[in-house]
């Protein structure tokens, strides 16, 4: 959300700089879009074994936004250096690792003093400079004095995992597209969105339709930050879906830079087939939907690059719904979701003015976007979804989730049809008393069953 909301100013008035014309973000986008994560980094910023931070995300989900804010709420002082704009600057590493004399380095190129108490320094585009990345292993062994914090892609990080690849010697940060109630707060303001948070049901009940409305747009614009502004400012869908097509441009842009061209070709398909697989019934991801005729091992580490990259979720079966979740993992069976719902609808051209128009969109691809922001909302809670489904697939549980010591199932209803049979026979069959059932119907506990209002998702770990 944006900084003018946070402030209580009219979010209509012309937006207002932050800071420098480094920020890649839009220049409104005030603090409380990401509160949570700057929270940690204030964190990592006083711990006393704290070691060089290294921040990854897919593309446009606000990484440099995040390191400039950082610097702008925490430091006297900060320098910034992008390796990709700048590649003369990859030279830095060129010489010998000595975190001092690359210290010195910087200043004389930037003509700034870095005092270790003061300073943050900030290394963007990581993954340009891969000698860079690996002197971060004698910053943290020989001057953890200095405050360092670094950003790269999800694929980019992914390609020096090896001997480039300071393991051990990082703090990590992931970075996800915005969550529902970081939308909420960005469209509505800072008292609906701290309700959602405080999981009041019994005042937000009042609010239903407000955030049924909020919900629907969601599905719609998703949760990249520039798009998020963009409505917030405009309320323009067809302005969204343009910003959300060239997100889509630049992810292929980096397929085409990264990717093999042995596999490259294999990607893109099972890329562009994902709104085919969440359309079908039983959305357990077929290999032949791919392409006629395709087989599990010539598209296996075209999956695996499209999850590094960070833009798609692996939901793996389970064969048993007991705790721990990951130990019962099948081979058998997985979903795939992508990064952000916004962008899943522009993958599949879902028309935004029509989406927004009705209710219609809850049953567009048979309730395909209900259950992608279901998987989006887990995974960014930091949770690790997974499915169940019986041999005889006669019964299937939507997603399930360790929580409390136990295994919580979750079934998803896009419609008022709330029916739970699946999750009655799973319920059953492992000795389960809570299972939960996420609607477009109110909050009611029922014992055994808890239904959860899909606006409220991201309280799951309270409400259940």
């Amino acid at each position: 959300c944006c900084d003018a909301i946070r402030r209580g100013v009219n979010p209509h008035e012309p937006p207002k700089s932050l800071i420098c014309e480094w920020l890649s973000m839009p220049s409104d986008l005030g603090v409380s879009v990401q509160r949570s994560l700057l929270r940690e980094l204030i964190r990592w910023k006083s711990r006393p074994n704290r070691k060089p931070l290294i921040v990854q995300g897919a593309r446009q989900t606000g990484k440099t936004w995040l390191m400039n804010e950082f610097a702008r709420q925490e430091f006297p002082d900060f320098v910034r250096i992008d390796f990709l704009y700048d590649e003369a600057a990859r030279s830095l590493f060129s010489q010998n690792l000595d975190p001092h004399q690359i210290v010195s380095r910087i200043e004389l190129r930037t003509g700034h003093h870095i005092d270790p108490e003061r300073t943050l320094i900030i290394f963007d585009e990581m993954q340009e400079a891969p000698r860079g990345l690996t002197s971060l292993k004698y910053f943290c062994e020989q001057a953890r004095e200095y405050h360092i914090v670094a950003a790269g892609s999800y694929m980019g990080l992914s390609l020096h995992q090896g001997d480039s690849f300071p393991v051990g010697k990082v703090d990590r940060l992931t970075l996800r597209p915005m969550s529902f109630v970081e939308f909420v707060r960005a469209v509505s303001g800072d008292l609906l969105a701290d309700a959602l948070l405080r999981a009041d049901v019994d005042l937000l009940t009042a609010s239903d339709d407000l955030l049924g409305q909020r919900l629907k747009e969601y599905f719609v614009i998703g949760g990249m930050p520039e798009v998020v502004d963009s409505f917030r400012r405009d309320g323009d869908v067809t302005e969204c879906r343009r910003l959300q097509l060239q997100v889509l441009s630049d992810y292929d842009g980096d397929f085409g830079k990264h990717v093999p061209t042995r596999i490259l070709e294999r990607l893109r398909l099972v890329w562009r087939s994902l709104p085919g697989q969440l359309a079908r019934e039983n959305k357990k991801f077929v290999y032949g939907v791919v392409r006629a005729g395709a087989r599990a091992r010539n598209f296996e580490e075209s999956l695996q690059w499209l999850r590094d990259y960070g833009v798609v979720h692996r939901v793996p079966r389970v064969s048993t719904l007991r705790f721990p979740l990951s130990g019962y993992e099948s081979v058998s069976g997985f979903k795939l979701f992508c990064v952000d719902v916004g962008l899943l609808g522009a993958l599949a051209g879902l028309d935004p003015s029509v989406a927004l128009g009705g209710s219609s969109l809850f049953s567009e691809f048979k309730g395909a976007m209900t259950e992608q922001y279901v998987a989006q909302e887990l995974f960014g809670l930091g949770l690790l979804p997974v499915y169940w489904s019986s041999s005889t697939g006669s019964a299937e549980v939507d997603f399930a989730i360790d929580h409390r010591a136990g295994a919580l199932p979750i079934e998803v209803k896009a419609h008022e049809n709330l029916r739970a049979k699946s999750l009655r026979v799973a319920c059953e069959k492992f000795g389960l008393t809570r299972a939960v059932r996420t609607s477009l119907s109110p909050y009611r506990d029922e014992g055994w069953l808890v239904n959860i209002p899909l606006w409220a998702l991201g309280q799951i770990e309270r409400l259940a």
